[in-house]
């Protein structure tokens, strides 16, 4: 059976930069919908969601890092993008409570390419594999006459009983992080005005191109029942909730004060005059988990939290109704952002 896309689809003479990236989503989850039988979930979550045993479900997510777009070759080490196209999949089992268990690489490489560069990608991604017991069992290689194109997929098993959403938010759930926003943007912001090298700068260069996922602060979470909706932060809160409130249908409230940010941050925005908070809300990669939680239990959470991994679960803002929108207090007034979260027709 042949497919192709209807005028609906394409949009006729409209541009992609007009839709953006969430529009073009939409339009193609409207043509397939949330997948057939209810406890299949498709296009709309940080995974696809397949039933698998009695007992637990498979996960499947994949990711495309594209040169230009999504890495500068002559800037990144070959060894660090390896890791990296591993660690952005592994980011998203971790947001669904999952443990990884096969993965998948799929590539373009130009023929000039040193096989020494192959080699150092490959060290990469087995560094950041072999810890977490998962194996590269299968791709494609294709040759490119342009830019390289790297794509991953990983599969992932998860407890059906700890599977996390983004649709599962509750008006009145706080909204919590799990690590510092905007070090990763600061990183890119560093590598893009070529900056003088200091311990600062190798600190967010570091969180631009080795996130660490958090698959066990994830599996941790996922077992709390007080746990609702769950994501990591890929393209900037700010981008990030709108999935959240979408799925769920509420809105959120963000208290800047109380976005976590690292001392690197705060003293390279000092000295460069860079947004913090800006950053903060919409640099992305930033690769921790983006959480609400009952509002009751959070006190009680957060403590098992600290006690457990000895880093803060960090409170940043509150559920509110949908027909609020995405609201950003700061000193106890609104306000608004100079640009929002990552879309890649917009950006």
């Amino acid at each position: 059976m042949s497919f192709a896309l209807s005028s609906n689809l394409t949009g006729g003479s409209m541009k992609l930069r007009e839709i953006g990236e969430f529009g073009l989503i939409d339009k193609i989850s409207s043509q397939f919908g949330r997948s057939e039988g209810t406890d299949t979930i498709g296009i709309g979550d940080d995974c696809a969601v397949i039933p698998f045993t009695n007992r637990s479900v498979l996960l499947i997510t994949t990711d495309m890092l594209v040169e230009g777009t999504h890495f500068i070759l002559s800037e990144v080490k070959p060894r660090d993008l390896g890791y990296k196209s591993l660690a952005v999949n592994l980011s998203d089992i971790a947001a669904k409570g999952g443990v990884p268990r096969a993965t998948f690489l799929s590539w373009s490489l130009p023929s000039n390419l040193d096989v020494s560069w192959v080699d150092q990608f490959i060290a990469g991604f087995k560094e950041l594999a072999q810890p977490f017991n998962v194996s590269l069992m299968g791709g494609d290689t294709t040759k490119t006459i342009a830019q390289i194109s790297i794509n991953v997929t990983v599969l992932g098993e998860v407890k059906t009983s700890n599977l996390k959403l983004r649709s599962h938010a509750k008006i009145g759930d706080i909204i919590c992080v799990t690590g510092f926003l905007g070090d990763s943007g600061a990183g890119l912001k560093a590598i893009k005005g070529k900056l003088a090298f200091d311990s600062r700068i190798e600190k967010v260069l570091e969180a631009h191109y080795r996130p660490f996922p958090q698959l066990v602060k994830g599996a941790w979470l996922a077992e709390q029942a007080d746990v609702h909706a769950m994501m990591d932060v890929s393209d900037g809160i700010d981008s990030d909730l709108r999935r959240i409130m979408k799925a769920s249908n509420v809105g959120a409230q963000i208290f800047m004060n109380n976005l976590p940010i690292s001392a690197e941050l705060r003293s390279l925005s000092q000295d460069y005059g860079w947004d913090q908070d800006l950053l903060a809300c919409t640099g992305g990669e930033d690769y921790c988990l983006l959480l609400t939680v009952d509002p009751g239990s959070f006190p009680s959470l957060s403590e098992s939290f600290r006690s457990k991994f000895d880093t803060p679960l960090y409170d940043i803002g509150v559920v509110i109704r949908p027909e609020a929108g995405l609201r950003y207090l700061k000193d106890n007034r609104e306000v608004l952002l100079a640009k929002s979260g990552y879309d890649h027709f917009e950006n």
